[in-house]
């Protein structure tokens, strides 16, 4: 790089700005919207009043300096890409990433189809689904032959994914590579195996032995990998960051265990494990996770003594299946492409970005089209894969990468001294320690204050359904699976079957009165909220007399006032007792719950209130079917 001459000072004529500038500004505009702050940091301050904390419990602020930076925290402390403690990446060699497709089709020809357009349109390897494993259910595994015909092994890697069958498919893939005559030198990928995520998944005894077994059958294979850490399994029942950070490496601590006293080394049983991550579109969240699970693992390998230029751990980044929608689902693909730039920034080994109808049912071809080159464009077009850690300095990843390793270190040696991961996974530990992130995660969801756009925000419920083939079910019995979307979806679902059986949508009446400006944002709301369980709002603006031959006239048993509350002081209470008269069942109003204490008004919906709950008791006022 050219040094910058002398006389060029970046921003030489301008004053340099201070925070304490910048505190007063915000708490000016602050003040504008009724917001009195303090003077300083933890007396109600700016920085107190806009920072927040997540379900990890750190807290995020609104700037961020380098006097923000932990002692030993920074570019300097983290080394370089390549180089422990790995915060910057696992290797320095290469940018790119390894472009890694799903394909999971129980029907074998199908299957081989996928495999052979996933690497002609752009993927560099393929993840297989076989048999019935945590993550789905693929081909059989004694069609893997047929499956991988006509694909050159030597060229791109298969990682395998075949839960209780994984020994069975690892032999067939072996077989297969001396049938053809290979050089075991030049197979690549991973056998997969990750016997407690499956047990996770399906309540089973988890069987550890299964890794000696492979790493004896695979040891004239070099490059080929014996496990997969699938921390998604964790991420999908409900986990936060440090969750599925804290259990991967409790998890591959367990792996390490069984190979290194089966005759392996640390540095050669380090070589064969690969860790697999959801990433969501929460970017600096996921780019915070995969730095700091490598820095978690880097700790662990030095730990075991690790020889010196022993290397980091291996990623494997997958969009997050919890994110995914099964309702306007081309929202999904926006999700996946910040998720996938988000691990291409952190730099992960390879990269799914599952198709945007991957919550539908089995992706057709356009949807697997458009995840591949959703990675081609960011490869390529958008220059990701020519710069090493890009996000590497910057004071709030840095500051975020640390607080998530030292809250995930936490919780990794409290399941240590729990006894390990099979030992949490079987005494509950686990679950607990998930479903306690699940609850607060699921009740903000609910509240809409973790907002699904297309879902429980800007909702479309006259949008016509997509159709794919069904996806069978994969096995389960141990740790729950969710989706952020389900309880908005389940109310659509309930809306749907109203409409199939009577040909009309569950309606609700909102009766606006009072100065436009002032009733639009209230009935706005409301209209917003309805739409989320898929009830048509039918609006009636004016004044009592009106408003109620307008209820009568919309042919349902609910109706809600929306309005500014001197109105709502004035006439809610003689318009609800009217609407009732006039068969209302129940009436509602938009606003305080305080307005909804004693009288004709039943029941409040406003900002921060329990929206599925609300809608659910909708549903039960208009006698629409669970």
């Amino acid at each position: 790089m050219t040094a910058l001459p002398d006389h060029l000072a970046l921003a030489g004529d301008f004053p340099a700005a201070t925070r304490e500038q910048w505190r007063s500004l915000v708490a000016a505009v602050l003040a504008k919207s009724g917001v009195n702050v303090g003077e300083g940091v933890g007396d109600g301050g700016p920085e107190d009043a806009l920072s927040y904390r997540t379900y990890d419990g750190l807290l995020i602020a609104p700037l961020y300096t380098a006097a923000d930076l932990p002692e030993g925290v920074g570019l300097e402390a983290a080394g370089l890409p390549g180089e422990p403690p790995f915060t910057r990446g696992s290797s320095a060699r290469r940018a790119g990433w390894d472009v890694r497709q799903r394909v999971a089709d129980p029907d074998p020809a199908a299957s081989n189809r996928a495999v052979l357009t996933e690497l002609a349109g752009g993927a560099s390897s393929i993840w297989l689904q076989l048999g019935a494993s945590s993550s789905g259910v693929g081909a059989p595994v004694e069609s893997l032959a047929a499956v991988l015909d006509g694909m050159y092994l030597e060229l791109a890697p298969v990682a395998l994914d075949a839960g209780a069958e994984t020994g069975a498919a690892a032999e067939a893939l072996l077989r297969l590579v001396s049938a053809r005559g290979l050089d075991p030198a030049e197979l690549a990928g991973t056998l997969g195996a990750d016997p407690i995520g499956h047990a996770a998944r399906t309540g089973d005894r988890p069987d550890l032995s299964l890794l000696p077994r492979l790493a004896e059958a695979a040891a004239e294979f070099p490059r080929l990998l014996l496990s997969t850490v699938d921390a998604s399994v964790y991420s999908e029942a409900g986990g936060s960051d440090s969750d599925e950070l804290a259990i991967s490496v409790a998890v591959g601590v367990a792996y390490l265990r069984a190979l290194t006293q089966a005759g392996l080394s640390v540095d050669a049983a380090l070589a064969r494990l690969e860790f697999r991550y959801a990433v969501s579109a929460d970017q600096w969240a996921s780019m915070a996770k995969l730095r700091a699970g490598r820095r978690l693992w880097g700790r662990v390998a030095e730990l075991c003594g690790a020889a010196a230029g022993s290397p980091g751990q291996r990623q494997h980044a997958v969009t997050a299946a919890v994110t995914l929608t099964r309702r306007d689902p081309w929202v999904n693909l926006l999700r996946a492409t910040i998720g996938c730039f988000a691990a291409a920034v952190a730099g992960a080994e390879a990269i799914t970005v599952a198709p945007f109808d991957s919550a539908v049912g089995l992706p057709d071809d356009f949807g697997r089209r458009i995840a591949r080159n959703t990675q081609s464009i960011l490869h390529d077009e958008s220059s990701l894969a020519r710069v090493l850690d890009p996000a590497g300095g910057s004071w709030y990843l840095e500051s975020l990468t640390e607080q998530l390793a030292e809250v995930a270190w936490n919780k990794f040696t409290a399941i240590e001294r729990a006894g390990g991961a099979v030992a949490a996974l079987e005494s509950g530990e686990l679950a607990s320690l998930l479903a306690a992130s699940w609850q607060p995660r699921r009740d903000n969801i609910a509240r809409r204050r973790d907002p699904i756009t297309g879902v429980s925000e800007f909702a479309m419920p006259e949008e016509s359904l997509i159709s794919r083939r069904p996806q069978p079910q994969p096995p389960s019995g141990g740790l729950p699976r969710v989706r952020y979307a389900e309880p908005f979806e389940a109310l659509r679902d309930r809306s749907d079957a109203r409409l199939a059986a009577t040909g009309a949508r569950p309606k609700v009446f909102l009766a606006a009165f009072g100065p436009v400006p002032a009733r639009t944002g209230r009935l706005g709301f409301t209209r917003n909220l309805l739409a989320a369980g898929g009830i048509e709002a039918v609006v009636g603006a004016g004044e009592p007399d009106e408003l109620v031959a307008e209820f009568e006239a919309s042919a349902t048993a609910l109706a809600v006032l929306c309005a500014a509350d001197p109105e709502y002081a004035a006439r809610a209470e003689p318009l609800a007792t009217a609407l009732k008269s006039a068969g209302a069942e129940q009436v509602w109003i938009a606003g305080p719950p305080a307005l909804a204490a004693g009288g004709a008004v039943d029941a409040a919906i406003h900002t921060g209130c329990d929206a599925v709950a609300a809608l659910r008791s909708i549903f039960e006022v208009l006698g629409v079917p669970a």
